[in-house]
């Protein structure tokens, strides 16, 4: 007998008996579960639940259960088969140290994903990216030309069914339609000096108001610029003796560091959205 490995995520009203339904529909229909985290958040008063298990019968049977299930609880839900790869597509500008970042850690298999293409306004990192045998798109974009650069970019998304967009450092800011059509599938990355420190040259902003701890932010993209829900951050300490140059290169440390836990929980659905914030299962 074959078995499929599956995630489920979902979020619902909070009430006695959620764990129970769930784990009873799992059992009726002969599946196992592995893995199961869950968090009843007291001020929105949902309740938020990540499932892993296996399973002797198909995706669409243990789709259609839930929701049945699904509605009876007002309960909204993913599922996904463990055996199919998400589809990624990055977009990045000129600095290269988080998409190197992510290509070596899909290459090496500590990313389960799989990089369908990338996309920049410059065509400085095509190399990088064709070594890795993956489609590289070069789309130029001024203020004039925004509109039609991001269609073709919703062009790409939809060409090559991408479940998740990663800005790599792109250096552009997304229209609020773009925002809203990649909503709660697009994930951002920039250094955790705003607001204190705007503009150009940050790392040399903080040298100069001699800064101890400098840091990430990985969050979801919307239409509120560097505000979206975040999903990870993580900071390092410095002190005196480092140069600017030095804040920077510990700085794309912790960028690369904190983008890849982010992308890397999202693509194994332990991330949940929870209004303005975010639901995380880290393994």
């Amino acid at each position: 007998m074959s078995v499929a490995e599956y995630v489920l995520t979902l979020s619902c009203p909070d009430r006695p008996g959620v764990v129970a339904a769930v784990s009873s529909l799992l059992s009726r229909h002969g599946c196992n579960i592995t893995e199961s985290q869950q968090f009843g958040d007291r001020e929105s008063e949902r309740f938020f639940m990540r499932v892993q298990f296996t399973s002797p019968v198909g995706e669409d049977e243990v789709r259609a259960a839930f929701a049945a299930l699904a509605s009876d609880l007002r309960m909204e839900f993913q599922l996904r088969d463990l055996a199919r790869k998400p589809k990624v597509l990055i977009m990045v500008s000129r600095f290269d140290h988080c998409l190197n970042d992510l290509l070596y850690r899909v290459r090496s298999g500590a990313l389960d994903l799989e990089v369908v293409a990338v996309v920049s306004n410059h065509p400085d990192l095509r190399p990088l990216t064709q070594s890795h045998g993956i489609d590289y798109h070069h789309l130029p974009v001024t203020p004039e030309t925004k509109p039609k650069q991001e269609a073709e970019v919703l062009a790409l998304v939809e060409r090559y069914q991408v479940d998740l967009v990663v800005l790599a450092r792109y250096m552009q800011v997304l229209s609020e339609e773009l925002c809203a059509k990649l909503s709660g599938r697009a994930i951002n990355i920039h250094h955790s000096f705003l607001p204190s420190f705007k503009g150009a040259k940050p790392y040399h902003q903080a040298h100069d108001r001699g800064v101890k701890l400098i840091g990430a932010t990985a969050h979801y993209v919307t239409s509120h610029l560097d505000e979206g829900p975040i999903i990870e951050q993580e900071v390092a300490r410095v002190n005196h003796s480092h140069s600017p140059e030095d804040l920077a290169a510990i700085g794309r440390d912790v960028e690369s560091l904190t983008l890849a836990r982010a992308v890397k929980w999202h693509t194994e659905q332990r991330v949940l959205l929870d209004g303005h914030k975010t639901i995380v299962f880290p393994r």
